[in-house]
């Protein structure tokens, strides 16, 4: 039988900075995500299927995901599935993770990583944060842990959440409060953690120098930020082929003709090699939009079984 790790023991070995550290060691060691499997969707009445497969070094994987919109109302994960990690040269299974609880870490630890290129560090920084389910907990553990928060402003539907999440954040000794859409227009740093599929505020109000970090969607057709802070930001995107696939917060400003596909400025690799240092010259806000990509589920996951103690050493 082979490892298997339940969400709450996945959730408890990497904290989102040693997932984000794992992600920027494969890009240093070479792994170049333009290159990487493509996403397969699959539509089912339920949702959609996901399949992402990947292989780096010593392993391969892949994550079996299922987003079923309905089971929020049933008070059920909105996001199921596993992850199978194999060692490379035979695909002989290895370990077998609960796939929700992988996304939830690998996600804002990809979050993580851009923000440490991309966010001011010389001051305490406010925070506004877009949702209330798990990846917006997820990512505010994840900032928190990369910049001092001056404050964290809480925007989602269903007010009830967004207490939840304030009382959370309070917990955690962080000055917080329940907001609207306007609060970032005071913010150094915005999260957008939604299954939004228009956008969520006036891409106007956004400050110069502050970072949007867009997580919601992989669809050409959906999006969490408006076209005018698309045109007026630096761009920065996992890879640019993913990117002019499935990110509709940059498809969809293209489709306008708000902007062209060099409007991309750089790649989470081109930050993470200094190629493309965060743009001090650059008088708007710095975006990054993030879809989602196997090759960090894989770097999370090796990372995951090594800490077990089971896995070996890269």
């Amino acid at each position: 039988m082979i490892p298997q790790l339940s969400g709450e023991e996945t959730a408890g070995l990497l904290t989102p900075a040693e997932a984000a550290d794992a992600l920027a060691g494969v890009l240093r060691a070479g792994l170049d995500p333009e290159g990487c499997p493509q996403r397969t969707a699959v539509p089912v009445p339920g949702g959609e299927l996901l399949l992402m497969p990947a292989a780096a070094g010593a392993y391969a994987g892949v994550k079996i995901a299922g987003v079923a919109p309905g089971n929020v109302r049933l008070g059920l994960p909105r996001i199921t599935g596993s992850y199978l990690l194999l060692d490379g040269p035979t695909l002989r299974p290895l370990a077998l993770f609960d796939g929700a609880a992988l996304t939830a870490l690998r996600t804002p630890a990809v979050s993580a990583l851009a923000l440490r290129h991309l966010a001011p560090r010389e001051r305490p920084l406010a925070l506004v944060v877009f949702g209330a389910g798990p990846q917006a907990y997820g990512h505010l553990e994840a900032v928190r842990a990369e910049r001092e928060l001056a404050g964290v402003t809480v925007v989602a539907r269903a007010p009830e959440r967004a207490r939840r999440l304030v009382a959370h954040a309070r917990a955690l000794g962080l000055a917080a409060r329940t907001g609207t859409p306007e609060d970032v227009s005071g913010a150094d740093v915005v999260l957008c953690c939604t299954t939004a599929r228009t956008p969520l505020f006036d891409g106007r109000l956004v400050g110069p120098g502050a970072t949007v970090v867009a997580v919601g969607s992989h669809e050409p057709d959906a999006r969490e930020t408006d076209t005018a802070l698309v045109r007026r930001s630096a761009v920065y995107v996992e890879s640019r082929a993913a990117a002019l696939r499935e990110a509709g917060d940059l498809l969809i400003p293209e489709a306008e003709g708000a902007i062209g596909p060099g409007h991309i400025t750089g790649t989470l690799a081109d930050l993470v090699a200094g190629r493309h240092p965060a743009p001090g010259g650059h008088n708007g806000p710095r975006l990054f939009k993030s879809v989602g990509m196997a090759w960090e589920d894989l770097a999370v996951a090796v990372a995951l079984f090594q800490r077990t103690g089971t896995g070996r050493a890269t």
